[in-house]
């Protein structure tokens, strides 16, 4: 089923969701995910690193920076063969998405035909197929297309506002610029943010309001939590708060209420009943796998210990999510029409 486009929100609509008691926000939540999804089905994707370290970039959050000193080891981008190898090991482990992730601020066109040629044969193995490789020029995002690429992830990580208090050496316009590539492409769009960077709600419910108004939203939006590396700007950033985390994870799912909703990054610290309350919200995508990126993960037999308690299955490849109408509209004024029902 293609995404439609979402109804306008606008942020006191937002911030009003945002403030609703939890039970309701979550019931809310629950409502307009299982209206699309099932909701004990959880899509389960890997994500590979295909070249670490050594970008430009001054991302505050992200230990592969030539600024930090985070002791990461630089690796070129690699072979094709081993980016298949890895791709046939996760599918064999129940991965239905294969992503792969490369440290640049943007590729160079030498670089398209070896990345078409993982992309077409982690096709061939019938898995879907995701890169996120920095900026991308329209005729790189036509090229990619052309090969099979399936999603384009590009985060927009934080809100408008925020963003240079994290990112100087990119704009927030340069990331829109590459999402209107991809989607000009033909592409589907993976974009979503970082919780926890020292942030304010404003700043969260900013980020979400740029995600639902998108033309048509993202199908697919990764909610991180930050991972705090040794040697960024954030490594001492305080802890994020987990009530606050399953809170944007339901206000997302209610915006934007056909997309896949991604756990992402900071779920090796993520205790199981906060895990758990997540999926309750609307979150139904995981990494899965030992790394993301650089960064750690719960390992493949944690995660489906989990799911097992919880009773969720991973979904299965290619899973059109229900046609079924949903109610929930937005309101002109107020949320209260949405109140009124719970």
């Amino acid at each position: 089923m293609s995404q439609s486009p979402s109804p306008a929100w606008n942020r006191e609509q937002v911030a009003d969701l945002y403030a609703l008691p939890f039970s309701d926000l979550l019931f809310q939540a629950q409502t307009a995910h299982r209206q699309y999804f099932d909701p004990n089905q959880v899509q389960v994707s890997t994500l590979l690193s295909i070249k670490t370290g050594a970008c430009p970039e001054d991302c505050a959050y992200c230990p592969q920076s030539t600024r930090f000193n985070t002791g990461l080891e630089k690796e070129p981008l690699i072979d094709v063969e081993e980016v298949l190898q890895k791709a046939q090991k996760a599918k064999d482990a129940g991965s239905t998405r294969f992503c792969m992730g490369a440290a640049w601020r943007s590729p160079k066109d030498r670089d398209i035909p070896k990345l078409a040629a993982m992309i077409s044969g982690v096709k061939e193995m019938g898995m879907e197929t995701c890169m996120t490789l920095g900026m991308l020029s329209q005729s790189q995002a036509q090229a990619l297309a052309e090969s099979g690429l399936d999603y384009y992830n590009h985060n927009l990580d934080t809100s408008p506002k925020y963003y240079k208090e994290i990112i100087t050496t990119r704009c927030y316009q340069d990331r829109l610029d590459t999402l209107a590539a991809v989607r000009e492409s033909g592409m589907k769009v993976c974009c979503g943010g970082i919780l926890g960077m020292g942030e304010a709600r404003q700043d969260r419910i900013g980020l979400l309001v740029e995600l639902a108004n998108m033309p048509t939203p993202p199908e697919s939006v990764p909610i991180n939590m930050l991972v705090k590396v040794a040697g960024t700007p954030l490594q001492d950033e305080d802890d994020f708060d987990p009530i606050e985390f399953v809170r944007c994870i339901a206000v997302a799912r209610i915006l934007m209420p056909q997309s896949h909703v991604r756990l992402s990054a900071g779920r090796e610290e993520m205790s199981e009943e906060l895990q758990a309350l997540c999926f309750a919200a609307g979150a139904n995508s995981i990494f899965y796998g030992e790394k993301l990126l650089t960064t750690g993960n719960p390992d493949t037999e944690k995660d489906m210990a989990l799911f097992a308690k919880l009773g969720i299955q991973p979904e299965p490849v290619k899973a059109d999510p229900k046609t079924t109408e949903i109610r929930l509209e937005r309101p002109t004024d107020s949320v209260e029409p949405q109140l009124a029902n719970v």
